[in-house]
């Protein structure tokens, strides 16, 4: 068990029984793209909740990667632009996938293979790059999750 624990700049949430943190540098859309993925997961009847926006706490608990929220941003996501806004949240989920998003234009025709996010205390998660114009952002990570899945026999 490792007690080292660091503030990182990201968005974490959950979706299911599924934890997501959102990475990527400042004004990439981290924030918008995870609100994104909550309204339609919970359009599609899944229970959601957020775990922390802009700044998530990150320990390693017996090889599982946790996100908390720092008491002060409880509840709250900010959609740059329009403003900050209120939301179901929890204090604390296990993260299964690192999300970034890309500029479509930009983004490789196939990402490379079995890409991970390494996090504190040599933690990882495995990488899955939505471009930030998705139509259904979340239904994109759903079918790339599922195939990950599915190739690594998980």
């Amino acid at each position: 068990m490792s007690a080292e624990r660091a503030n990182i700049h990201a968005s974490a949430i959950v979706v299911g029984q599924t934890g997501l943190l959102f990475v990527g540098p400042s004004g990439s859309g981290k924030s918008e793209l995870a609100f994104s993925f909550l309204t339609e997961a919970q359009r599609c009847g899944l229970p959601v909740a957020l775990v922390a926006d802009d700044q998530v706490l990150i320990t390693l608990r017996n090889g599982i990667v946790i996100a908390e929220r720092p008491e002060p941003i409880k509840g709250l996501l900010e959609l740059r632009g329009s403003g900050i806004i209120s939301m179901n949240s929890v204090a604390e989920a296990p993260m299964h996938y690192a999300i970034t998003s890309v500029p479509h234009p930009e983004s490789p025709r196939l990402p490379p293979e079995n890409e991970m996010m390494e996090l504190v205390g040599g933690a990882r998660l495995p990488l899955l790059r939505i471009p930030r114009d998705s139509i259904m952002p979340y239904g994109k990570f759903a079918a790339l999750a599922q195939n990950l899945f599915i190739t690594k026999g998980m």
